[in-house]
């Protein structure tokens, strides 16, 4: 992460308040051509699934009180980044934070559209490294449901979608420049799944943080200029119509050669022991 705001560690892209300053790794600034660096705008009803992590109590009532992204994998279950949950983000564990809510259907947050619902539980995934930033999940159980259209579902080991040079999409309302300029309407990035050697290569186990080929993914542009970013920590990775990762940690926004990596969807699953995972609906709550 950045100083301010979540992605993780080296960069876990987390939001935070104006008014609160929340220690999440470095501090080198970020160098962007350009949520989503070079992205674009879309409307939440293209990825209705893509969901915003709020707290106005700890964040404040600025664009709905956001700080990280998450993805609606079952009608009351959210995928987000581990990091997002930490005690250091949210000033309490977890479950003492009162009004942590998923806003859904919302693609401005400083509108009043789509709905904000109570998350009823959080699962940590306790083999979450914050050191490593390896098996960076967690799971968000809702206190109502959410529409079944809004759910997406996600991509098994082995599937394609993995792939070295797969088109993928990064959804988010991160900052669009690396430099603090926060967006309040959603946003996607076209990226490409890039080879785990090159991102080895990237990310060999310096301060900036070690690449797992077996539990992370990464994508990007070789000559960078397309990411996630601060803000945009536990979002969606897109590819071929299935979920394959969530949002973590890199170094800097949208730099040459050091792309954007998320946790492999893939090893969550098989972490969390959920069948169906081609649907995405209904995978119970571990």
């Amino acid at each position: 992460m950045r100083r301010l705001f979540v992605r993780a560690l080296s960069r876990p892209l987390i939001l935070a308040a104006a008014a609160v300053a929340i220690p999440l790794g470095s501090a080198a600034p970020a160098a962007s051509d350009g949520v989503v660096v070079g992205g674009f705008p879309v409307d939440v009803s293209q990825s209705p699934w893509t969901v915003a992590l709020s707290s106005r109590d700890r964040f404040g009532g600025m664009r709905s009180g956001q700080f990280c992204g998450g993805v609606a994998v079952g009608p009351s279950t959210v995928l987000t980044a581990a990091h997002c949950m930490g005690e250091d983000v949210l000033g309490a564990p977890p479950g003492e934070l009162a009004d942590l809510k998923v806003v859904a259907g919302r693609t401005d947050l400083y509108g009043d559209t789509g709905q904000e619902v109570s998350v009823r539980s959080v699962w940590v995934n306790p083999g979450y490294d914050s050191a490593g930033n390896g098996g960076d999940f967690a799971v968000l159980t809702l206190a109502r449901s959410l529409p079944a259209a809004a759910v997406i579902g996600m991509a098994p080991e082995g599937d394609p979608a993995y792939a070295a040079g797969t088109d993928a999409v990064v959804y988010g309302w991160g900052d669009k420049t690396g430099f603090g300029a926060y967006a309040h309407s959603l946003r996607a990035a076209r990226v490409h799944v890039m080879s785990d050697a090159s991102c080895e290569r990237a990310y060999p186990g310096t301060s900036d943080g070690t690449y797992d080929a077996s539990s992370m993914v990464c994508a990007g542009e070789e000559r960078g200029g397309r990411d996630a970013c601060q803000g945009d920590s536990g979002g969606p990775l897109v590819a071929q119509g299935r979920l394959i990762g969530l949002v973590s940690w890199g170094s800097g926004c949208g730099r040459a050669g050091s792309p954007g990596v998320y946790t492999r969807v893939s090893d969550a699953l098989k972490t969390l022991g959920w069948a169906g995972a081609g649907t995405g609906r209904g995978q119970p709550a571990p």
